[in-house]
């Protein structure tokens, strides 16, 4: 399912126009973002939990090529 998919189906599911759906859609992502984007942690119970994992970077390679470079922050 994509966000078009999910908008959809918001519509058809509700008394909700189109461009309503879409603005819930957006609404519900854009607020999510924002708190990961702060570091808060987003959970959806019964369903999952979204987190910003830090981590160091590492040196990692292209597999055609075999470069080395950096990944990660």
């Amino acid at each position: 399912m994509n966000k078009l998919d999910l908008i959809t189906a918001l519509k058809n599911e509700t008394d909700l126009t189109k461009s309503e759906a879409k603005a819930v859609v957006n609404l519900f992502f854009n607020e999510m973002t924002n708190a990961l984007a702060k570091g808060d942690r987003v959970e959806i119970r019964g369903l999952c939990s979204f987190y910003v994992k830090e981590y160091e970077g590492y040196i990692g390679r292209n597999p055609k090529t075999g470069e080395a470079g950096t990944c990660g922050i």
